[in-house]
């Protein structure tokens, strides 16, 4: 029998601990939004480093026999867990883009949820080496959709205070889009948990 390449776990948790380190890059340039020139660079730079390895990962995908879970899910997974990376680095270019000065308050709290989901997802990626922790990356993805909903609810409250008290359309405009971006990066980390679920109970 020949064996299947396992190497591509080692790629998704390479790509997995770029997320988390631009995640980690993006809550602490929120935090700290005077000092946030520097981080919105490197953040730029994460993301081209996801890209090349989802790009990787790709061709070894195109050039090996048999891979150890189906192509299609392959590409799926990388893709979604690369698109993560993708929003976080618009959110912050978009700050940078419209010259904001200081932050809705709301911000912060939605980018702690995006923390949370991304580490999740840095777990349930890890843990599919093995298929026998499918009940821990089962109930992990649970906790992604949670948080997910958490990221809903705080996106609402967010819309209903700046509909409410902001009265510079252009402002309203700017913050808008400025969160549905994160809000769509917290919606991938759930995507990504799909996707593994859906792997893990084809393959446990």
């Amino acid at each position: 029998m020949i064996p299947r390449e396992q190497k591509f776990f080692d790629l998704f948790d390479e790509l997995a601990t770029k997320i988390e380190e631009g995640g980690e890059l993006f809550l602490d340039m929120v935090e700290h939004y005077e000092y946030s020139e520097p981080k919105i660079v490197k953040l730029k730079e994460l993301e081209n480093e996801a890209d090349v390895i989802t790009h990787k990962t790709y061709e070894k995908m195109h050039k090996t026999f048999l891979t150890p879970i189906d192509r299609e899910d392959i590409s799926a997974l990388v893709n979604k867990m690369d698109s993560i990376l993708d929003m976080i680095e618009a959110s912050a270019a978009r700050m940078s883009l419209y010259k904001v000065k200081i932050l809705a308050k709301e911000i912060i709290d939605q980018a702690k949820i995006l923390n949370k989901a991304i580490k999740k997802v840095k777990y349930i990626v890890h843990a599919m080496k093995n298929m026998k922790n499918a009940k821990m990356i089962i109930d992990a993805c649970v906790e992604i959709n949670t948080l997910e909903n958490e990221g809903d609810i705080v996106m609402r409250m967010t819309m209903t205070r700046l509909f409410e008290q902001e009265k510079d359309p252009i402002e309203l405009i700017k913050w808008k889009e400025i969160f549905e971006r994160i809000e769509e990066a917290i919606d991938v980390c759930e995507d990504v948990a799909n996707v593994v679920e859906g792997i893990v109970l084809k393959y446990a």
